[in-house]
Protein backbone atom coordinates (compact mmCIF):
# COMPACT_ATOMS: atom_id res chain seq x y z
CA UNK A 1 0.00 0.00 0.00
CA UNK A 2 1.44 3.38 -0.74
CA UNK A 3 2.04 6.20 1.34
CA UNK A 4 -1.18 8.33 -0.07
CA UNK A 5 -3.02 5.39 0.12
CA UNK A 6 -2.08 4.34 4.24
CA UNK A 7 -3.07 7.97 4.80
CA UNK A 8 -6.24 7.87 3.35
CA UNK A 9 -7.17 4.59 5.33
CA UNK A 10 -6.09 6.30 8.58
CA UNK A 11 -7.98 9.53 7.90
CA UNK A 12 -11.39 7.23 7.21
CA UNK A 13 -10.25 4.93 10.04
CA UNK A 14 -10.61 8.48 12.47
CA UNK A 15 -13.66 9.70 10.93
CA UNK A 16 -15.14 6.84 11.49
CA UNK A 17 -14.34 6.56 15.45
CA UNK A 18 -15.44 9.68 15.75
CA UNK A 19 -18.62 9.56 13.93
CA UNK A 20 -19.14 6.04 15.48
CA UNK A 21 -18.89 7.88 19.11
CA UNK A 22 -21.10 10.81 18.50
CA UNK A 23 -23.69 8.34 16.74
CA UNK A 24 -23.44 5.35 18.72
CA UNK A 25 -26.96 6.02 20.45
CA UNK A 26 -28.31 7.99 17.61
CA UNK A 27 -31.80 7.29 15.82
CA UNK A 28 -31.63 5.48 12.18
CA UNK A 29 -32.62 8.62 10.81
CA UNK A 30 -30.36 10.73 12.51
CA UNK A 31 -27.83 8.41 11.55
CA UNK A 32 -28.65 9.10 8.15
CA UNK A 33 -29.22 12.42 8.04
CA UNK A 34 -25.69 12.59 9.59
CA UNK A 35 -24.07 10.34 6.45
CA UNK A 36 -25.97 12.44 4.19
CA UNK A 37 -25.07 16.18 5.44
CA UNK A 38 -21.28 14.89 5.59
CA UNK A 39 -20.39 13.24 2.30
CA UNK A 40 -23.13 14.56 0.32
CA UNK A 41 -23.14 13.10 -3.23
CA UNK A 42 -20.87 11.03 -2.46
CA UNK A 43 -22.51 8.42 -0.25
CA UNK A 44 -24.88 5.79 -1.25
CA UNK A 45 -27.05 3.23 0.12
CA UNK A 46 -26.12 -0.45 -0.84
CA UNK A 47 -29.49 -2.22 -0.86
CA UNK A 48 -30.58 -6.49 -1.67
CA UNK A 49 -34.56 -5.32 -1.89
CA UNK A 50 -35.04 -7.99 0.27
CA UNK A 51 -36.77 -8.95 3.42
CA UNK A 52 -36.10 -6.52 5.33
CA UNK A 53 -34.87 -3.74 3.18
CA UNK A 54 -38.09 -1.76 2.69
CA UNK A 55 -37.42 0.24 6.21
CA UNK A 56 -34.35 1.64 5.12
CA UNK A 57 -35.11 2.46 1.74
CA UNK A 58 -38.44 4.74 2.88
CA UNK A 59 -36.33 6.33 5.92
CA UNK A 60 -33.73 7.46 2.99
CA UNK A 61 -36.43 8.60 0.64
CA UNK A 62 -37.72 10.76 3.36
CA UNK A 63 -34.36 12.14 3.31
CA UNK A 64 -32.96 12.67 -0.08
CA UNK A 65 -35.39 10.99 -2.46
CA UNK A 66 -32.79 11.16 -5.11
CA UNK A 67 -29.65 8.91 -3.27
CA UNK A 68 -27.91 7.12 -5.04
CA UNK A 69 -29.51 3.60 -4.36
CA UNK A 70 -27.33 0.27 -5.46
CA UNK A 71 -29.10 -2.85 -6.05
CA UNK A 72 -26.77 -5.94 -6.91
CA UNK A 73 -28.70 -7.25 -9.85
CA UNK A 74 -26.67 -10.90 -9.70
CA UNK A 75 -28.65 -12.91 -12.67
CA UNK A 76 -29.41 -15.16 -10.18
CA UNK A 77 -32.32 -13.53 -7.67
CA UNK A 78 -35.23 -14.51 -7.72
CA UNK A 79 -38.37 -12.65 -10.18
CA UNK A 80 -40.18 -11.68 -6.91
CA UNK A 81 -37.01 -9.76 -5.86
CA UNK A 82 -36.57 -7.70 -9.09
CA UNK A 83 -40.71 -7.35 -9.17
CA UNK A 84 -40.05 -6.07 -5.41
CA UNK A 85 -37.49 -3.87 -6.55
CA UNK A 86 -39.44 -2.11 -9.38
CA UNK A 87 -42.48 -1.96 -7.17
CA UNK A 88 -41.06 -0.50 -3.49
CA UNK A 89 -38.54 2.26 -5.53
CA UNK A 90 -41.84 3.41 -7.60
CA UNK A 91 -43.82 3.43 -4.38
CA UNK A 92 -41.26 5.39 -1.88
CA UNK A 93 -40.60 7.88 -5.01
CA UNK A 94 -36.51 6.17 -5.25
CA UNK A 95 -35.07 8.04 -8.58
CA UNK A 96 -31.64 7.50 -8.19
CA UNK A 97 -31.35 3.22 -7.91
CA UNK A 98 -28.79 1.87 -9.96
CA UNK A 99 -28.66 -1.93 -11.45
CA UNK A 100 -25.44 -3.70 -11.09
CA UNK A 101 -24.75 -6.58 -12.70
CA UNK A 102 -21.51 -8.78 -13.12
CA UNK A 103 -19.27 -8.03 -15.94
CA UNK A 104 -19.53 -10.03 -18.90
CA UNK A 105 -15.98 -11.01 -19.26
CA UNK A 106 -15.87 -12.31 -15.33
CA UNK A 107 -18.58 -13.98 -16.16
CA UNK A 108 -17.18 -15.95 -19.59
CA UNK A 109 -13.54 -16.48 -17.83
CA UNK A 110 -15.50 -17.49 -14.29
CA UNK A 111 -18.58 -18.70 -14.66
CA UNK A 112 -19.37 -19.37 -18.48
CA UNK A 113 -21.97 -22.45 -17.44
CA UNK A 114 -23.99 -20.23 -14.60
CA UNK A 115 -23.11 -23.10 -12.42
CA UNK A 116 -20.31 -22.09 -9.77
CA UNK A 117 -22.41 -21.84 -7.32
CA UNK A 118 -22.43 -25.41 -6.90
CA UNK A 119 -18.98 -25.48 -6.48
CA UNK A 120 -17.51 -22.25 -4.83
CA UNK A 121 -20.10 -19.76 -3.55
CA UNK A 122 -17.82 -17.17 -2.06
CA UNK A 123 -16.23 -17.20 -6.25
CA UNK A 124 -19.56 -17.14 -7.46
CA UNK A 125 -20.32 -14.01 -4.69
CA UNK A 126 -16.83 -12.43 -5.93
CA UNK A 127 -17.87 -12.31 -9.72
CA UNK A 128 -21.59 -11.27 -9.02
CA UNK A 129 -21.81 -9.03 -6.45
CA UNK A 130 -17.97 -8.18 -4.87
CA UNK A 131 -16.73 -6.93 -7.83
CA UNK A 132 -19.50 -4.95 -9.40
CA UNK A 133 -20.19 -3.32 -5.74
CA UNK A 134 -16.22 -2.37 -5.64
CA UNK A 135 -16.51 -0.71 -9.36
CA UNK A 136 -19.23 1.37 -8.19
CA UNK A 137 -18.83 2.37 -5.34
CA UNK A 138 -15.50 3.60 -6.74
CA UNK A 139 -17.57 7.17 -7.45
CA UNK A 140 -18.31 7.20 -3.64
CA UNK A 141 -16.85 8.23 -0.01
CA UNK A 142 -19.06 6.31 1.83
CA UNK A 143 -21.79 4.00 1.70
CA UNK A 144 -24.83 2.97 3.98
CA UNK A 145 -26.13 -0.68 4.85
CA UNK A 146 -29.13 -2.00 6.36
CA UNK A 147 -27.34 -4.77 8.20
CA UNK A 148 -28.16 -5.03 12.25
CA UNK A 149 -26.96 -6.66 15.15
CA UNK A 150 -29.66 -8.92 16.02
CA UNK A 151 -28.51 -10.97 12.69
CA UNK A 152 -26.06 -12.52 15.04
CA UNK A 153 -22.63 -13.78 14.21
CA UNK A 154 -20.46 -11.26 13.25
CA UNK A 155 -23.15 -8.89 13.07
CA UNK A 156 -23.68 -9.34 16.68
CA UNK A 157 -20.57 -6.44 16.75
CA UNK A 158 -21.91 -4.25 14.59
CA UNK A 159 -20.37 0.05 15.05
CA UNK A 160 -22.75 2.61 13.77
CA UNK A 161 -19.62 3.75 11.77
CA UNK A 162 -17.15 2.15 10.37
CA UNK A 163 -13.70 2.12 8.07
CA UNK A 164 -13.61 -0.05 5.07
CA UNK A 165 -11.27 0.24 2.17
CA UNK A 166 -10.97 3.46 2.58
CA UNK A 167 -14.53 4.49 2.88
CA UNK A 168 -16.75 5.07 5.68
CA UNK A 169 -19.48 2.31 6.18
CA UNK A 170 -23.01 3.74 7.93
CA UNK A 171 -25.28 0.98 9.79
CA UNK A 172 -28.25 3.35 10.73
CA UNK A 173 -30.31 0.26 11.65
CA UNK A 174 -27.77 -2.17 13.89
CA UNK A 175 -29.00 -1.06 17.11
CA UNK A 176 -32.74 -1.95 15.81
CA UNK A 177 -34.30 -5.27 16.95
CA UNK A 178 -36.78 -6.85 14.67
CA UNK A 179 -39.97 -6.02 16.51
CA UNK A 180 -38.77 -1.87 15.91
CA UNK A 181 -38.96 -3.17 12.07
CA UNK A 182 -41.81 -4.32 12.03
CA UNK A 183 -43.08 -1.55 14.06
CA UNK A 184 -41.86 0.79 11.66
CA UNK A 185 -42.62 -0.70 8.82
CA UNK A 186 -46.56 -0.89 9.80
CA UNK A 187 -46.44 2.49 10.69
CA UNK A 188 -45.86 3.66 7.63
CA UNK A 189 -47.61 0.53 5.75
CA UNK A 190 -44.51 -0.96 3.87
CA UNK A 191 -45.20 -3.57 1.58
CA UNK A 192 -42.84 -6.78 2.40
CA UNK A 193 -40.68 -8.79 0.24
CA UNK A 194 -43.10 -10.96 -1.33
CA UNK A 195 -41.25 -14.34 -0.37
CA UNK A 196 -41.57 -13.38 3.15
CA UNK A 197 -44.88 -15.04 3.86
CA UNK A 198 -43.49 -18.09 2.55
CA UNK A 199 -40.73 -18.86 4.89
CA UNK A 200 -37.83 -16.59 3.34
CA UNK A 201 -36.90 -13.85 6.34
CA UNK A 202 -34.19 -12.96 4.57
CA UNK A 203 -33.52 -13.31 0.36
CA UNK A 204 -30.63 -13.85 -1.69
CA UNK A 205 -30.29 -15.64 -4.87
CA UNK A 206 -32.17 -18.61 -5.08
CA UNK A 207 -29.62 -21.17 -5.75
CA UNK A 208 -28.49 -20.44 -2.10
CA UNK A 209 -31.38 -19.37 -0.09
CA UNK A 210 -34.01 -21.85 1.33
CA UNK A 211 -37.03 -21.17 3.55
CA UNK A 212 -36.68 -22.05 7.13
CA UNK A 213 -39.21 -22.49 9.59
CA UNK A 214 -40.98 -20.45 12.01
CA UNK A 215 -38.25 -19.49 14.67
CA UNK A 216 -35.42 -20.48 13.49
CA UNK A 217 -32.16 -17.88 12.72
CA UNK A 218 -33.25 -14.98 10.36
CA UNK A 219 -30.25 -15.96 8.13
CA UNK A 220 -29.98 -19.65 8.26
CA UNK A 221 -31.46 -20.09 5.27
CA UNK A 222 -28.61 -18.34 3.25
CA UNK A 223 -26.03 -20.71 2.28
CA UNK A 224 -27.70 -23.41 4.24
CA UNK A 225 -25.71 -26.50 5.03
CA UNK A 226 -22.66 -24.75 4.99
CA UNK A 227 -20.41 -22.42 7.33
CA UNK A 228 -20.82 -19.38 4.67
CA UNK A 229 -22.78 -16.61 6.66
CA UNK A 230 -21.70 -13.33 4.00
CA UNK A 231 -21.41 -12.86 0.37
CA UNK A 232 -17.87 -10.73 0.85
CA UNK A 233 -19.07 -7.29 -0.07
CA UNK A 234 -18.69 -7.10 4.14
CA UNK A 235 -15.40 -8.13 4.50
CA UNK A 236 -12.36 -6.77 4.79
CA UNK A 237 -9.38 -7.41 2.39
CA UNK A 238 -5.53 -7.40 3.29
CA UNK A 239 -4.22 -4.51 3.31
CA UNK A 240 -2.62 -3.74 -0.47
CA UNK A 241 -4.80 -6.38 -1.76
CA UNK A 242 -5.86 -5.45 -5.04
CA UNK A 243 -9.58 -4.19 -5.41
CA UNK A 244 -11.05 -6.13 -8.05
CA UNK A 245 -9.45 -9.50 -7.74
CA UNK A 246 -11.53 -12.59 -6.76
CA UNK A 247 -10.54 -14.68 -4.10
CA UNK A 248 -11.58 -16.12 -0.88
CA UNK A 249 -13.12 -12.48 0.13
Amino acid sequence: MSVAMEEEVDGSAALARRLDAELRHAGPTEILRAAIETFGDEVAVVSSFGAESAVLLHMAAAEKPDIPVLFLDTGMLFGQTLDYRRQLAARLGLTGVRDLRPRFEDLAIGDPSADLWKTDTDACCNIRKVIPLDIALGGYSAWITGRKRFHGGARLRLPIVESADGRLKFNPLANWSKADLEAYAAEHGLPEHPLVAFGYPSVGCWPCTVAVEDGADLRSGRWAGSQKTECGIHTARAPGAAPFVGGDI
